[in-house]
């Protein structure tokens, strides 16, 4: 996709903050989405040079979708692996690169590489049956948010009382296994990521603030 330039965030919400959010609340703040460079690697040759380009990074937002499951019985494997530095968002097709993955488990496995998230527990389980990686690096974000007061957890929720900004859920339940990605699925899988990298940051901040 062509690189734009990261979009703005409205002014950041400031401490103390509500220890939850309620949906009436989260309806009425703007709505956000990245809007930086996404790189979508659905090619094995691609898959080294897109891993060296994350090793430059400290810290990379951390996300995974899967294919829905709407009948008893059904399994799908994750499908995609997003991760976010500073400057470009990539998403791996993990069912196009299976032969390619070996740059992707050292990457996971890495523990000088942050992998910041959401309910990053079961996604490193799906990820770990289909990479066979042992993870080092991995940070929940929810364990950080109760030293600064928040007891609500969750992806949306945390981006509207530390960011003050609202992410769509509207592509969440597509097919993530499909070879050709839909504009749409591209931007929700990369906003996820981004958006995570965005709440570690925040946290990351306010808790030295806290420290001083």
């Amino acid at each position: 996709m062509p690189a734009k330039r990261p979009m703005r965030l409205p002014p950041l919400p400031q401490p103390p903050f509500p220890a939850t959010a309620n949906k009436e609340a989260i309806a009425d703040l703007p709505l956000v989405s990245y809007e930086g460079p996404i790189y979508v690697i659905s090619r094995g040759k691609d898959v080294k040079k897109a891993v060296r380009a994350l090793r430059r990074e400290r810290v990379l937002g951390f996300d995974t979708e899967t294919r829905p499951v709407f009948r008893r019985g059904e399994y799908y494997p994750v499908a995609l692996l997003q991760l976010t530095g500073a400057h470009a968002t990539y998403i791996f097709q993990l069912c196009l690169i299976h032969g390619h993955l070996k740059p992707l488990r050292a990457l996971l496995a890495d523990p000088k590489i942050l992998k910041v998230g959401v309910a990053v527990k079961d996604d490193i389980r799906k990820l770990q049956e289909r990479l066979h990686f042992k993870e080092a690096g991995f940070i929940e974000i929810s364990h950080l948010t109760p030293k600064i007061g928040i007891t609500h957890t969750g992806l949306r929720n945390l981006s509207a009382i530390l960011l003050g900004v609202r992410i769509s859920k509207a592509a969440q339940v597509s097919n993530w296994a499909l070879r050709y990605l839909t504009a749409a699925q591209i931007t929700y899988a990369a906003t996820d990521a981004w958006i995570s990298r965005l709440l570690y940051e925040r946290v990351e901040c306010l808790l030295a603030k806290k420290d001083l």
